[in-house]
């Protein structure tokens, strides 16, 4: 049985992509597949390499051995083949996406199980996130949108709320507060789950992770 694939991807730079990234393979990682812990491998596609110089620093605080993860890179086209590769050994490939490239974006997009699309509460981000989700339609492929560094105190708006279903794309019941500690332990190739165990930044990711998990069981 192939493992799922989820692609994260959002034109608009300064999304928290490649943070979204690696917290939820590690979110992932800590879950059971048939009564083992799944195996989770991230695929970077970003010729930035922001998810890799993650992972190198996760291998020097941890151990190559020590990670919880498997880590490759890919571009253009042959990210395809090699999540397909991936998803045969894998009980989940997350995918981390260029920003501002259709090109580098497309084959990702188009062989994923469900594709996340962080995205700010703001007016100005979701305008900007109509580019992504028209290439997203284009391929067929299902979709959810994520909100990213909302306000821990402040309710959506209801003109957010209209705004978020005028997009015509499903948003995750699960939402990710504006918390310093997402990117803070990224800088040690860790997560807020590591770093901060039991917080309430922790428990997003986990609530993210079950509801993207149980939409791919379905």
């Amino acid at each position: 049985m192939s493992g799922k694939i989820i692609t994260i991807a959002q034109q608009k730079g300064g999304s928290g992509k490649t943070t979204l990234a690696a917290h939820l393979a590690v979110a992932l990682s800590r879950q059971s597949v048939l009564g083992a812990r799944a195996r989770v491998a991230l695929l970077d596609c970003d010729p930035q390499g922001s998810l890799g110089e993650w992972f190198e620093a996760r291998e020097a605080t941890l151990g190559e051995d020590g990670t919880g993860l498997s880590f490759r890179t890919a571009s253009g086209w042959g990210a395809r083949r090699e999540a397909r590769s991936l998803a045969r050994d894998y009980s989940f490939v997350v995918i981390d996406t260029p920003p501002k490239s259709d090109v580098e974006s497309r084959p990702a997009i188009e062989v994923a199980d469900l594709v996340a699309v962080p995205v700010q509460p703001t007016p100005i981000d979701l305008w900007a996130t109509r580019p992504t989700l028209e290439m997203i339609s284009k391929e067929g492929t299902s979709c959810l949108l994520v909100i990213n560094r909302a306000q821990s105190r402040a309710a959506l708006t209801q003109e957010m709320g209209i705004a978020i279903e005028a997009l015509g794309h499903p948003a995750a019941r699960a939402r990710l507060g504006n918390r310093v500690g997402f990117a803070a332990s990224m800088g040690r190739g860790l997560t807020l789950l590591e770093t901060e165990p039991g917080s309430k930044g922790a428990a997003e990711i986990e609530a993210l992770a079950a509801e993207l998990r149980d939409l791919l069981a379905k």
